[in-house]
């Protein structure tokens, strides 16, 4: 695993453009980054990535089959009372998923270590599955690139099958708050891959759904949202008053119900629990004294917490790193500290997919700290042997 440096293409804003990619530049700074790119060689990627994310996916799914059935879990995972009969029905209905998200600090040389899973509102999709495809097929056509160059990335194909099983007569509603052009990029993106899939699609914002007399969701136009895929995490509509209205609306929701177990960094200690010495695992245990200075050797994780927020830090050199952030009224965890590996002046995280049930392809993120963030770099990756 290398960090190589190289000439951007010069349209590759006009490009982005074009392709819908319209966040590659969030507040004056870059996003997505193509002044360097990552090495890989095929055992790196089949070894170290691709085998351990399909290991670690059906580890998880045993996870909840395990939790689903125990309410202490359910209740250890802060999960509101009112909520597990969804969750448990979403579970052994067999409702169906499209994707989840790994995160491993990884250097080249394995194992690599899981910091954590987002199995419900993952974003850096499209940047993932289309664009860094699309640099790879133009630095290769621009002989930038050698000829068998490829990438660890059947997102895009893969997303398409996951969708097969919700064809149906009725329109798929696809929704985001409004508002952040990176939750609309997510969305559009799955949209096209539903179509490519055969299925008619409907954008609807968040904000707008609306419930009609029986209960049912409805768009703007009084008609019932029969699918609803959701970039709106579970956890916060267990709190809202749209929640209260889920389990007898009639929708299917994607992600459904039970994704809420793995959505949570209090699956972290579960898993641990469950799977004690997994090569892949960091130790994990929920923070019984979260008041606390974090210990020596350790991070401090809020069970629901996105890109970094609230994440602490403190080295086995005593130094801390902390981000700040608004997630803090559920409980903490504490992972073992494994640092993120360092290329020139990057720190690098290891996004790795999965699209229904298969291992599909990773998305690279690079940020000057050790804590990856919403402003984080994201850059391509090559594999070639």
């Amino acid at each position: 695993m290398k960090r190589i440096s190289l000439e951007e293409r010069p349209d590759w804003r006009a490009t982005a453009e074009r392709e819908g990619f319209d966040f590659h530049t969030i507040d004056g700074e870059r996003y997505w980054d193509e002044r360097h790119y990552y090495l890989f060689n095929e055992q790196q990627i089949t070894r170290d990535l691709e085998a351990p994310t399909q290991a670690l996916h059906q580890l998880c799914l045993d996870a909840v089959e395990r939790v689903v059935d125990s309410e202490a879990l359910l209740r250890q995972l802060a999960i509101p009372e009112a909520f597990f009969d969804l969750i448990r029905r979403s579970w052994k209905e067999g409702h169906h998923h499209l994707y989840a998200r790994f995160d491993f600090a990884y250097d080249g040389t394995g194992p690599a270590k899981m910091y954590e899973i987002n199995a419900d509102t993952p974003t850096s999709l499209m940047e993932a599955a289309a664009f860094q495809l699309l640099w790879l097929d133009e630095q290769v056509e621009r002989g930038v690139l050698p000829a068998h160059a490829s990438q660890f990335n059947a997102i895009a194909e893969d997303l398409i099958t996951a969708f097969g099983p919700f064809k149906g007569p009725a329109p798929f509603y696809f929704s985001a708050m409004s508002g952040s052009a990176e939750d609309r990029g997510t969305t559009e993106f799955m949209r096209r891959m539903a179509a490519h899939a055969g299925i008619e699609t409907r954008h609807i914002d968040i904000e707008d759904i609306g419930l009609d007399g029986q209960g049912r969701f409805v768009d703007l136009q009084g008609r019932t949202i029969e699918r609803l895929f959701k970039l709106h995490a579970w956890e916060h509509i267990f709190h809202e008053p749209f929640g209260r209205h889920v389990a007898a609306s009639g929708t299917c929701f994607v992600e459904p119900a039970w994704k809420a177990i793995l959505s949570n960094k209090g699956i972290l200690p579960l898993l641990w629990q469950f799977n004690e010495g997994h090569p892949n695992l960091l130790p994990s245990f929920v923070d019984t004294h979260p008041g606390r200075a974090v210990p020596k050797g350790w991070v401090r994780k809020p069970f629901f917490s996105r890109e970094g927020a609230n994440i602490e830090i403190r080295t086995p050199g005593d130094e801390v790193i902390a981000e700040d952030g608004p997630y803090t009224d559920a409980p903490y965890i504490l992972q073992r500290y494994a640092p993120l590996p360092r290329f020139g002046d990057s720190y690098t995280l290891v996004g790795s997919w999965v699209i229904g049930d298969q291992a599909s392809g990773i998305g690279i993120r690079e940020d000057d700290s050790l804590i990856t963030k919403d402003s984080s770099r994201f850059l391509p990756h090559a594999v070639i042997d």
